[in-house]
Order: structure tokens, then sequence, then C-alpha cells
């Protein structure tokens, strides 16, 4: 198994190494890939050091996976250069999600649609795969109509740039470097999250109306979003009110949450007890608690879903990607 991570030295791309640890991935060869800027440095990996290489060294040397972590414009450019030599690409970037013959894929929920012809697989948007964890157990029970979303989206997603912003601001200096957002993050909640678009909403919003239709396959769920940036170092909340398209009940609603994978109920209010992104972090779960009834619709419903953005959000994911595609794709292939 020769694994290569694209982005190896960013925010992510650290991630990646540790969730790989943590699940044990079998590697034979670990191929680093970063800049040019950092081609040649060293870096610690299972305790080995291993040289940062360029993008064109590693296609040269065929990984069986890549798991890019790089940017939407580095993917478009060189994850069909992988995928000619035959390496499955899993792509954490917003390149291919709604390329119609790419699949997006949260394990949990749609693996099952993967094949030996798929050499580039997307993975969704962070805030996109926190929440349909929670909500693919509610439509394959109760059909899903309508969603309000509200994302509560920390700085760490926008990036390295992002955390420099809100350390500077936190300890009072000056900012050395461009700024990720346009006002202060630190002490402050942005309702602007990526690039506004014609429609008004941001591009971020957008991603939670397609992908969630893409990944649980429905077109006909009306969905609504904002999202919000606040001064958390780790970890997306997200406050979720669900139309249902059937009847249900509260005691059934947190049974079936229990019991899907990958998702933990946290939901005791005597005791305090509910999900926060503090607790979230480094956790490769969503959590998910404050689950009731909303009586103002027929069959509403509310949740709070948090997850650590970095982990299940984008590393998590796609080590679980690869590791199902090493266990049932190239078992089958090679």
């Amino acid at each position: 198994m020769k694994l290569a991570v694209v982005g190896v030295t960013g925010l992510v791309g650290r991630e990646i190494r540790e969730v790989l640890n943590e699940y044990n991935f079998p590697i034979d060869q670990f191929i680093p890939v970063a800049s040019e800027r950092s081609v040649g440095k060293k870096l610690e990996f299972r305790g080995e050091e291993h040289t940062i290489v360029s993008m064109d060294e590693a296609i040269s040397m065929a990984p069986d996976i890549a798991i890019f972590s790089a940017g939407g414009s580095t993917s478009k450019e060189h994850a069909p250069r992988f995928a000619e030599v035959g390496t499955v690409v899993i792509d954490n970037s917003s390149a291919w999600r709604m390329d119609p013959v790419v699949p997006l894929v949260v394990p949990e929920i749609n693996a099952n649609i993967l094949n030996e012809k798929h050499k580039i697989i997307a993975n969704p948007n962070c805030s996109t795969i926190q929440m349909v964890i929670a909500l693919a157990p509610l439509h394959q029970k109760y059909g899903l109509k309508r969603l309000v979303i509200s994302t509560y989206q920390s700085f760490t997603g926008t990036g390295a740039n992002a955390v420099r912003q809100y350390e500077a601001e936190r300890d009072g200096q000056m900012l050395n470097g461009d700024r990720a957002y346009p006002h202060p993050i630190f002490a402050n909640c942005l309702p602007h999250c990526d690039v506004f678009l014609d429609n008004d909403y941001t591009k971020e919003e957008m991603k939670l109306v397609h992908e969630t239709r893409k990944i649980l396959n429905d077109q006909n769920i009306g969905i609504t979003a904002t999202a919000v940036r606040v001064p958390v170092f780790g970890g997306h909340s997200e406050s979720i009110n669900v139309e249902l398209g059937n009847s249900f009940e509260i005691n059934e609603v947190i049974h079936l949450l229990d019991d899907a994978e990958g998702l933990v109920v946290e939901d005791d209010i005597q005791n305090n007890k509910y999900p926060m992104p503090l607790n979230a972090h480094k956790s490769n779960d969503v959590f998910v608690g404050r689950i009731r009834r909303d009586d103002s619709i027929e069959n509403g419903l509310n949740m709070w879903v948090v997850a650590d953005n970095l982990r299940k959000g984008a590393a998590t994911n796609a080590v679980q990607i690869a590791q199902y595609v090493k266990d049932n794709i190239m078992v089958l292939t090679n």
C-alpha cells in the first residue's frame, strides 16, 4: 500500500496523519506531498523521517491512494493526473463535489455507491458531513421535508491564515500577512462563511443545500441555511430545524439516532449534558443533543449537532473512505 497525502503540512494534512495512526491504516510507503516551498523538507510519521516530494514526483510513484487537502485549484489540476496512473484520489476540496460522475461520500451513509471505476472521490464539506450523519437515519425512516440550518463554525475551517488572525487579535498584536476575514474574528461572530453569491447566500450556505441533496439522493428536500463563523478554536456546531414527512415519537427518534453509526447522543438537560465543540475536539464522532419537538409545525423537530471540523469534517471522513476503498474495492480488483 502506497499512500500519498497532498497538502501534508496544512491543518487538515496534520490531522490526516494523526487519524491514519489512530485507524492503524496499513501503509508500506508513505508519500508526503506539499507546495514547492516545502519540497525537500523533512517530517516525522510513525517514528520515521520522510522527505516531502513534489506533485510530479508523487505522480511518478503511482500511489494506490492519494488523499488531497490542498485546495480546489490544486485538485482540479492534479487529481486527474493521479487518476491517470491508477491512483484513487480522495479529495477534501469543493472542486469535484457537484460533478455528476464523481461520488460524494460519507462512508456511514453511502460508501456502497463506490466501485473500481471511481478514481476520484469527493469528501463533502465539513458542515455537511456532520449534519447528514444525524439526518440520514431520520430521512430513511420518516423522510425529510424541509431543513432550516444555522451553523456556528470554527475559524479553523478557513485555514492557517484564520488561525494566525485569531491569535494575533487575541494577543493584541499587529497581524503580519494577509487577513482571512474582513473583520475581527476574536470576540466576534461573522455571518459570512466563504464568498457571497448572486442569490445573497454564501457559497458555504449553498454547499449545505446541494451536497445534502446529493448525498441523501433526494432533490426534493427543502433546505435553507445561514452559516456563521465564530471564535471557537475547533469544532462546528449546528442548530437544525427539521420538518419530517411522517409523524414520530421523540423517544423513537432518540433511539434511532443512538443506534446510528458514527453518532453519539448527548441529551441529558437535567444534568446540563449536551454537545459542545470543546468536548468534541479531536473526536472522530458526531454528537447530537437538544432533541425536541417543534410544535410550531407538523412533524417538526429541533436538534443540535457538533463535530470537530478538522476530524470528521475532513480528515477522518477521508481516511474512512480510504479504508473502505482498501477493504472493498482494491481487494476485488487486485
